[in-house]
């Protein structure tokens, strides 16, 4: 076999990759346990705020060492495979970014009748309109104003140079249109800054296109109000004058003595077990302590690769440490004997983001200029009408901003008493740029230099910008998972997911003799480099990513079985046993990649186009293509080649004696069948649909959304067994999730979702506190605080809307529907015949509709399964399995026609079908072994998700037989019935 050496180089060093990868995985969940232990009080609830503060007092510690390399607490969180949010647990949350404040801001607050009329219509028609506010607000302006121009509101003085009387409404709702845009983008810069900081694994942002929403995915957070504060907190820009180190360099010699005493006096090896970290120190952590306790006592003992947290009077340019000693530098500077040696009008602000040297992130500690107890600047960033990015005379990139009257006033009074100092430009109390004051600036018109990027020079604009409007953002949409359910899903998951491995196993081995357990060895050689390149590349596991993984298993065991089958059609033709092996390679090798590639481009559209749960499918699937056709096709044949290096002598075989002749020799005539199947098919799929429409189908509160409360028990109660309970209680769907503790859920429910009055929310309401005290047994208090024995109490109740679940349908509409044209042009490339591109998505279609209908008709009979986001997955994962076997099947057809002989088209179609039949039949049966052991065991979290897989897989085999072959042979009928044209070349 060529290049051998090179596929065990590679399949060595990937292996070696995972192994490091996935330890700190391991590492990872030991320091959580350890939290989690720390947390727990003595009747078993865990405080999930004690617990994160014991994780952020390590974030900087030293917790693992790999080869004699340290790494911190926050190095393994951001290295290891990390788990979403329904798997781990952590807090998803849509913020608005509110466009009323905007008009309102540009108009200047002007107090027209008419104006706030038309703005408060427009608010209240926003909320069921799908449009822009600009668009909705100038309808309601119209209705209102009649002939009235906008400029008769807008022509404002702050808005002079960009409005005036003359301005057309056209113009000025443009204007409008873009300073909402800004305002979004520079919230949307904002937030990513304040999320970097928070420490959070894997978290995600992103912009909900053409809405003024903003979508952050934040796992393994548990404290839910240390995010809302984090994400609600008001935006505070500054300037401020900077004091320099020549000013106080006395106070300096005897702080840096602090900060040695300090570090001595710190014994704990780790700080986490007692110490609670201050909202000063943010997530930081400092390992100075460790270092003094194992010997060093000055600077000069701890060497060259010490922090430089006793340099800083060598730096003449400001006071400059290394990240991770941040939290020591702030525990000693906030200590009252420290501050008392310092000028009391000092205050100190740290840099935004690191700067690289030497292989240090080294952050500026900036010493302000301010009256001790104000917060008060000489400078707020209100006064800034405009800024952007620019650049300077040496063209480097800069940013020019503009300020209003009494701004350029009071900017030109700050310059000039500061030349030759710096001031610096602060934002939420961290300092972005701090540029030395050159001269007196007598216009608001000024240049601000550094050492900027392009980027960051045009994200510095944007946060000037933040305070010329007011845009508030408000959460509109939380979901909250916390670790209960998070941990009953991952364990159900994975031990359903390993027992129906196991007995796939055992059905390869059965099958295939010896060759099984080649194919089990690529199999777990996938699994294990998916759960690896994942920790690679810092993605997170969803529990759609797990619909991922279902999918590739069957692509890893379909690719072998597909070799498999060839290699025993060589042998019954009487070829050797090297030449069947090298034979059956090469001629499977077309049929699995082309079914590789469709599903691959599937997934690379739904990634690039779809949002939350189809992002997370889209990424494991693509991971997982790449590794099962390494493994499946390249690691197998290594190790295939190995075991029959004695060629004839070699004691490898394919098919154990039941299995030998099984399924050979079939003659099936599939496709005089297929008007049957046709009607079959639209049979079911009409009745479910009728079903689906009056009522058949039962969406989650996350397409629907609903009401939710707040629910504090006086002992934990599983979220699982709640919500298996309270779906009986209940029309419509029920969702429940730890909220802040294990001893308080969140109950959120689409009953009366559609109704919004104080009568429906008192019946809801009541409903919620019956059906929990029918399922629990407990009794409900009013005052939570005299919780005791089985008592439970409602502490907190909203309503939220289904906006963002429809952002997310209409984003996996649009990445289905451009899937569904890059699987339909790839096929065309492939097989030169449009019949068979459209009889491929003709099928996929039906697949669709096929699995929706199921829900609705197992929902008439009583078994109701809902649709919500995981329903999306699930479904993308029936289009991936369904295109795999149809390509398989169109495969072995193009082939029969290169040598057809003299054979009918339709004989040719019906022969390919019958002999790719075992490799169907078996493909579908380690399929269906592994969703039917989660279904039947996988839990009441798993049963809707695992429910649409069955039936994806049936009716994916199905339709690949009876849908798709017979679709291209009726949409051939000129060439059928004339027999004189190759359908395929």
């Amino acid at each position: 076999m060529k290049n051998k050496g090179i596929i065990v180089f590679f399949t060595v060093v990937i292996t070696a990759l995972c192994l490091y990868y996935l330890s700190f995985t391991l590492v990872s969940n030991n320091v959580h346990e350890k939290a989690t232990t720390y947390a727990t009080d003595a009747s078993g609830n865990v405080d999930f705020d004690k617990r994160q503060t014991y994780l952020d007092s390590v974030w900087r510690e030293p917790v693992y060492n790999f080869l004699g390399i340290p790494f911190t607490y926050q190095e393994v969180k951001n290295t290891e495979l990390g788990l979403g949010l329904d798997l781990q647990g952590g807090m998803h949350v849509t913020l608005e970014v509110s466009p009323v404040e905007i008009v309102k801001g540009l108009a200047g607050g002007s107090k027209d009748q008419v104006f706030n009329e038309a703005v408060e219509e427009a608010k209240e028609r926003s909320k069921t309109v799908n449009d822009k506010f600009v668009n909705i607000f100038y309808q309601a302006w119209q209705e209102k104003a009649g002939d009235k121009a906008l400029n008769t509101i807008f022509a404002t003085a702050a808005n002079r140079g960009r409005i005036s009387l003359e301005t057309s409404d056209a113009e000025i709702l443009s204007i409008i249109d873009t300073e909402v845009e800004n305002a979004i983008d520079r919230s949307f810069n904002i937030l990513r800054t304040r999320i970097d900081r928070f420490g959070t694994s894997q978290p995600n942002i992103q912009r909900i296109q053409n809405t003024g929403r903003i979508q952050i995915e934040l796992p393994g957070v548990d404290n839910a109000e240390r995010v809302r504060n984090l994400l609600q907190g008001v935006a505070k820009l500054q300037f401020w004058q900077v004091a320099e180190i020549d000013e106080f360099g006395d106070a300096l010699q005897q702080v840096n003595a602090f900060l040695v005493e300090e570090a001595k006096n710190q014994k704990a090896s780790s700080p986490a077990a007692e110490t609670t970290t201050s909202s000063d120190t943010t997530d930081l952590e400092s390992d100075l302590a460790k270092q003094l306790a194992e010997g060093a006592t000055d600077a000069d003992s701890l060497g060259t690769e010490a922090s430089p947290i006793f340099a800083l009077l060598k730096a003449n340019y400001g006071l400059v440490y290394e990240l991770r000693d941040t939290i020591a530098i702030n525990r000693v500077l906030n200590r009252e004997d420290v501050k008392a040696l310092l000028p009391r009008d000092v205050k100190f602000m740290w840099s935004v983001k690191p700067q690289v040297q030497d292989g240090m992130d080294l952050l500026e500690l900036h010493a302000i200029k301010a009256p001790r107890g104000t917060d008060q600047a000489p400078l707020e960033g209100d006064v800034i009408t405009d800024a952007r990015q620019s650049l300077d005379q040496t063209s480097r990139p800069a940013v020019s901003m503009q300020m209003n009257a009494e701004g350029a006033r009071r900017w030109r009074k700050l310059t000039a008493e500061n030349i030759g100092k710096r001031i610096a430009v602060v934002l939420d109390n961290y300092v972005y740029t701090a540029p030395t004051v050159q001269g007196e600036i007598p216009s608001g018109q000024s240049e601000i230099t550094g050492n900027f990027t392009m980027e960051e020079a045009k994200d510095l604009a944007n946060i000037l910008k933040s305070g010329t409007l007011p845009a508030p953002t408000n959460i509109v949409e939380e979901a909250i998972v916390g670790p209960t359910l998070g941990v009953e899903a991952r364990n159900q998951g994975i031990n359903s997911m390993v027992a129906g491995l196991v007995l796939v196993v055992l059905f390869m081995i059965a099958y295939y003799s010896k060759g099984g357990f080649v194919a089990i060895a690529a199999l777990l050689f996938n699994i294990f480099f998916i759960l690896g390149i994942l920790a690679q590349l810092g993605a997170a596991l969803t529990l759609p990513g797990i619909a991922g993984i279902v999918l590739t298993i069957g692509m890893s065991i379909d690719a072998n079985v597909l070799i498999f089958e060839r290699i025993k059609e060589e042998l019954k033709n009487g070829a050797g046993i090297l030449q069947a092996i090298s034979s059956g390679y090469d001629k499977a090798f077309s049929a699995i990649l082309d079914s590789n590639v469709t599903t691959f481009l599937t997934g690379a559209i739904l990634y690039a186009l779809g949002q939350g749960p189809v992002k997370g499918f889209a990424i494991v699937l693509m991971i997982g293509i790449a590794s099962s056709f390494f493994s499946a096709v390249f690691i197998t044949r290594v190790i295939v080649y190995w075991m029959s290096k004695k060629g004839e002598k070699s004691n490898i075989s394919f098919a154990t004696p039941f299995a030998k002749n099984l399924f050979s020799d079939l003659n099936i005539d599939f496709l005089g069948k297929r008007k049957v199947a046709y009607l079959i098919s639209t049979g079911i799929i009409v009745i479910g649909m009728i079903l689906a429409l009056t009522s058949g189908i039962k969406f989650g509160v996350d397409f629907t959304g609903g009401r939710y409360y707040v629910v504090e028990f006086s002992e934990s109660v599983p979220a699982s067994e709640l919500k298996v309970g309270l779906d009986s209680e209940f029309d419509g769907a029920v969702e429940v999730k730890t909220y802040g503790a294990n001893n308080v859920l969140k109950v959120t429910t689409s009953y009366l979702v559609n109704e919004d009055n104080d009568e429906a929310n008192r019946e809801v309401e009541d409903k919620v506190r019956n059906g929990i005290a029918a399922v629990t047994g407990f009794s409900y208090l009013e005052d939570a605080t005299k919780l005791s024995g089985n008592d439970f109490s409602i502490t907190g109740s909203n309503k939220v809307g289904a906006t963002v679940a429809d952002d997310i349908k209409n984003s996996s509409l649009e990445a289905m529907f451009f899937s569904l044209i890059a699987i339909f042009l790839y096929i065309l490339l492939r097989f030169r015949k449009w019949q068979f591109s459209l009889a491929s998505i003709i099928a996929l279609i039906h697949d669709t509709f096929f699995v929706i209908a199921a829900f609705a008709i197992a929902s008439a009979f009583g078994a109701t399964f809902e649709i919500d986001q995981v329903f999306i997955a699930a479904v993308l994962t029936v289009i991936g399995y369904s295109i795999n076997d149809t390509v398989i099947v169109f495969d072995r057809i193009r082939e029969n026609i290169a040598n057809r002989g003299t054979s009918k088209i339709v004989k040719m179609f019906n022969d390919a079908i019958n002999q790719t039949m075992a490799r169907t039949l078996i493909t579908s049966a380690t399929t269906l072994i592994v969703v039917l052991v989660l279904l039947i065991f996988g839990g009441e979290v798993l049963r809707g998700f695992s429910f649409a897989l069955l039936i994806g897989v049936l009716v994916g085999t199905y339709s690949s037989i009876y849908i798709a072959t017979p679709v291209v042979v009726d949409l051939m009928k000129k060439e059928i019935e004339s027999e004189s044209e190759v359908p395929v070349k």
